[in-house]
């Protein structure tokens, strides 16, 4: 009898002693966190508006973490190739991804795309959103948002509409312009919004929906006349031009963001350390200006409010999509 209680006892007090390390182990994994270099995946390829973001992203995470993070560039696919690389790391805080809304939101509403964001990816937090603008060419006959609209209305489908290609902001904002409006009007994708712009400035289309920076350039040279811009509110980068509300769309937004995300199953404290991390990095004044210099804001959110943000942006795109039947090539 005294033996099998001390069995017991031996038994019960390694099984508390392997609980108590695992805990420990735990503990001590997370407070080491970084111990070794991070991988920040983004899902274009290097020289866009993502891969200048994540590498000011990573150059401030190093600084505050101690140890390199490296960005991977995985273009392809409008995004979904970097997005199906991340969902496939380990997920223990060695790899993230700056994810925006065409891999995160639009591909798996337009395509049967290899990951699920709400399977593989956990939200951490918005880091960035910002406007776009339309634009015409500088000899373009319209001056204004409403007099494009009242042109289009009087000739359907005649004026042709450029985009970076199906399911980028270009397109979407387009296609919530004609719904709220009416009137219809012809696309004409692109394999990039460089493209349609050149082609734009050439006279062959007769607008586009075009990422702010690269248009602002174009605006200050004179080469393009901008007629509204997609955000509640003005922006320094292209001064003087009106909101699409103030221009005639009551209630018309659209921005682009970005955001980061880890694998699912990453443990809760190094998430913390990455909310942490964040809130620090984007709140530091050289981000902020050099973000604003590409016409985004940075910001942070608790992951609770990106969850809220990604399920109120998909349930805005969702029905957009699928009621225009808006498809990948």
């Amino acid at each position: 009898m005294i033996t099998s209680c001390r069995s017991h006892l031996t038994k019960l007090s390694f099984i508390v002693l392997t609980g108590l390390c695992a805990i420990t182990a735990t503990s001590v994994f997370a407070q080491a966190f970084p111990s070794k270099p991070v991988r920040l995946i983004v899902t274009y390829p290097p020289g866009g508006s993502s891969d200048l973001m994540g590498r000011l992203m990573g150059k401030k995470l190093s600084e505050l973490w101690g140890q390199p993070v490296i960005v991977e560039n995985k273009g392809g696919a409008a995004g979904s190739i970097g997005m199906e690389y991340a969902s496939r790391q380990a997920p223990d805080g060695y790899s993230f991804v700056l994810g925006n809304f065409g891999p995160a939101l639009v591909n798996p509403l337009m395509s049967k795309v290899s990951y699920s964001m709400d399977k593989d990816f956990m939200p951490i937090s918005l880091t960035a959103s910002g406007p776009n603008v339309l634009v015409v060419p500088a000899n373009s006959p319209y001056k204004n948002l409403q007099e494009l609209l009242d042109a289009a209305k009087a000739k359907p489908n005649a004026l042709n509409f450029g985009t970076s290609g199906p399911g980028s902001m270009s397109h979407i904002a387009t296609e919530m312009i004609m719904r709220q409006t009416g009137v219809q009007m012809t696309h004409v994708p692109y394999k990039g919004g460089g493209l349609a712009l050149i082609d734009l400035m050439a006279g062959q289309i007769d607008f586009i929906i075009s990422d702010a920076l690269p248009a602002a350039e174009h605006i200050k040279s004179g080469k393009l006349r901008p007629l509204a811009i997609t955000s509640g509110s003005r922006t320094s980068l292209v001064p003087g031009v009106p909101t699409f509300s103030e221009a005639g769309l009551p209630g018309f937004v659209a921005l682009t963001w970005w955001g980061v995300y880890l694998p699912t199953g990453t443990p809760k404290d190094i998430q913390d350390k990455y909310y942490s991390a964040l809130v620090k990095v984007m709140g530091d004044p050289e981000i902020k200006e050099r973000f604003a210099g590409m016409g985004v804001q940075a910001q942070a959110t608790t992951p609770d409010e990106f969850k809220t943000y990604l399920t109120s942006e998909n349930n805005r795109y969702a029905k957009l999509i699928s009621d225009n039947k808006i498809k990948a090539d």
